[in-house]
């Protein structure tokens, strides 16, 4: 589920077994699972029509202003979301918090465009919150950056992770603070100390902004005499430590008179008790004449719930006011957990330079990294990061820099962790923190996209291929000039023909109508040598060299240029535990299968007018199946190219030259 949701509420008696099925295994993704809840929905939340009345009797979100008004016109006509809304506000009203429904906010997705855009695949591809080992939260970026001591402070984090920002001035104002906090430790160890004082602010406002307890049983312990002093005390402290230098704390400094009022109001009126619990006070300090006769106001008593009733009433009226002191408290845990994670990094970590987004499609956009090295691939084991040099987009002088790396190597060499690493400094950036480079210059990115690994969806039918060709499509429909695009061994889920055509019309399409900043690792070869001349195309390999024995591949996982002379899966198939001998096998089918595509590439290198080099591939594979096949009997390589013949010749694309094939015939 792409919302990672705490809890899921269902109809009992409208699910199947197979729906039911389906929830379950969609909701097993990270180390919270969230709960499963069946409710049986009164009869009114089922109909449509009585939910549209509702929802206007109730005033639900009557705290939005006319948010709500968009969002309400956009769902009437849709009676599944309807429906839903039904069974959630039943279930909220069952637990006595209904009321959240009709003070709340809604947010659309139109709030968030101001915002660097990530949908939930790529925060699965890139191992955001959960890794792909154990779906647990060791080795992803938000355990990388979490250094925060506040429950709300963690939030913050992880809601500055969803969306990184989209402003150039915002971006610098986080990084001003972090550098602050970065060249005097001492002052952020003294807000670290503050900060793990305090309880979870934003948890305990939510609870008076609801009214979830009796205003007795939730204020008094929490806002009691001593307590509120203490907090005080801490924001005072806080605001203290981190004026120096620090813009951000504007807003603290502003809310300083709302503390201190609200102290005045709750402290005369509250104490703790000895034995833990709260009472009131029916009795009030005074100066007065000893000779005064002592009178005790029995009336006083009986106002007491009417006079707390009054302040829940004036502290829910600044609850605002409170939300953002707390919020700004938070922002500071997390601009002091970038300082943390900056300074005590094992590799170079560099402020960014940020710039603007480039209006005109030639000015172009622009990445630039120097020493780049995956944040937390080292997991625990410890080791050296290798930093690696990357630069796309900036244009000079007309000449159209390229915006495209071609990444080719063998598998396991690292190609997929260079993708992840940009792609991670990029949101590092734009969230406004420190990046594991050496240097790093950026325009801005609006949108993410990633196509990495391979997945299928057994519960709904979808296989690995299309998958891979519906995540492709959204690319397609929704990158822009200023997005950043990592696609990984597109079209590999299919026949190798098949493959390399989507990924070569693909790669061809983004290239040049999008001509975006584009990470493109492939294993086909033939599109280095289709765009070895493109001028908006770099050539890039993941370095390797053989040891001693020459079957024992040396991964080195540094950048170097030009294509990969070959992708060495014979080597890397050894290493995997195959059999020697079906690996000489298929050495053997391959070089029979490298000699002539290489004489095809030859042949078209001499033709001008010869644009692709799918002409002399079919010639190729004619020719190789004129050999005879007695040869590779036993040889199931050989097999697998008789079946491309086959397949290429049912498209059509052989008409024009008649071969017959000899006696080979091709297996399942």
């Amino acid at each position: 589920m792409q919302i990672s949701p705490k809890e899921v509420i269902y109809d009992s008696h409208g699910l199947s077994k197979e729906a039911h099925k389906a929830l379950k295994t969609y909701s097993l993704i990270g180390t919270t699972v969230p709960q499963l809840t069946p409710i049986q929905p009164d009869c009114k939340f089922v109909d449509p029509s009585e939910i549209k009345n509702l929802i206007k009797l109730k005033g639900y979100f009557k705290g939005s202003s006319n948010t709500w008004d968009h969002v309400f016109d956009e769902v009437m006509h849709q009676d599944l979301a309807l429906c839903a809304f039904g069974g959630l506000a039943s279930h909220l009203e069952r637990l006595m918090l209904g009321d959240v429904l009709c003070n709340g906010d809604i947010l659309t997705h139109e709030v968030y465009r101001g915002f660097l855009q990530m949908d939930g695949q790529a925060l699965v591809n890139l191992e955001i919150f959960n890794n792909s080992a154990d779906g647990g939260p060791a080795g992803t970026l938000y355990k990388y950056l979490d250094n925060c001591v506040t429950s709300f402070g963690k939030r913050i984090l992880r809601r500055w992770v969803c969306h990184p920002l989209k402003d150039v001035d915002a971006i610098n104002v986080r990084l001003n603070a972090v550098e602050h906090l970065m060249t005097c430790m001492e002052t952020t160890s003294t807000v670290a100390q503050y900060l793990r004082k305090l309880p979870d602010l934003e948890r305990l406002l939510g609870h008076v902004k609801t009214g979830i307890q009796c205003p007795a049983e939730l204020l008094l312990p929490t806002i009691g005499k001593k307590k509120l002093k203490q907090r005080v005390k801490v924001f005072g402290s806080l605001v203290k430590g981190m004026r120096s230098g620090m813009d951000l704390l504007m807003l603290l400094q502003k809310e300083e008179k709302l503390i201190s009022s609200l102290s005045k109001v709750f402290s005369p009126l509250l104490l703790i008790g000895n034995n833990g619990l709260c009472k009131f006070l029916t009795q009030f300090e005074a100066a007065i004449n000893s000779d005064f006769p002592n009178y005790q106001n029995h009336d006083i008593a009986e106002t007491d719930a009417e006079t707390l009733s009054i302040l829940m009433e004036l502290f829910v009226e600044k609850a605002k006011e409170w939300s953002q002191v707390i919020d700004a408290i938070g922002c500071v845990d997390v601009l002091r957990s970038f300082a943390i994670t900056s300074t005590l990094s094992t590799g170079a970590m560099c402020r960014p330079i940020i710039l603007p987004i480039s209006e005109s499609r030639y000015e172009g956009p622009v990445l630039e990294m120097k020493g780049l090295w995956h944040p937390y691939a080292l997991g625990e084991s410890g080791g050296v990061p290798i930093p690696n040099d990357l630069q796309l987009g900036g244009e000079s002088a007309g000449h159209c820099n390229r915006h495209t790396l071609l990444l080719t190597g063998p598998n396991m060499g690292g190609k997929s962790t260079l993708l992840r690493a940009t792609c991670l400094a990029v949101i590092m950036a734009q969230m406004g923190c420190y990046v594991p480079c050496e240097a790093l210059t950026l325009s801005l990115v609006d949108i993410i996209f990633t196509r990495l690994g391979a997945t299928d969806r057994i519960m709904t039918g979808e296989s690995t291929f299309l998958i891979e060709c519906s995540e492709t499509a959204t690319v397609l429909q929704k990158a822009t000039h200023n997005s950043l695009v990592l696609l990984d061994e597109l079209g590999r889920g299919t026949s190798t023909f098949d493959g390399y055509a989507i990924a070569y019309a693909v790669f061809r399409h983004l290239v040049e109508t999008v001509n975006c900043r584009l990470l493109f690792a492939t294993h086909y070869h033939a599109l280095t040598k289709e765009f070895a001349t493109h001028p908006r195309v770099i050539m890039k390999h993941m370095a390797c060299s053989f040891g001693r024995n020459t079957e024992e591949l040396i991964f080195q996982y540094r950048l170097a240029c030009g294509a990969c002379p070959e992708s060495y899966g014979m080597q890397v198939a050894l290493m995997a535990g195959i059999p020697k001998k079906v690996v000489d096998s298929a050495s053997k089918a391959a070089k029979m299968m490298e000699t002539n595509i290489r004489q095809s590439f030859r042949l078209s290198e001499q033709r001008l007018n010869f644009s692709t080099l799918h002409e002399e591939w079919l010639r190729s594979l004619i020719s190789m199946s004129r050999l005879r096949v007695s040869e590779f009997e036993d040889d199931d390589t050989f097999d697998t190219l008789i079946c491309m013949w086959h397949e290429l010749k049912s498209t059509g694309g052989l008409a024009s030259t008649p071969v017959r094939s000899q006696g080979s015939s091709c297996h399942g």
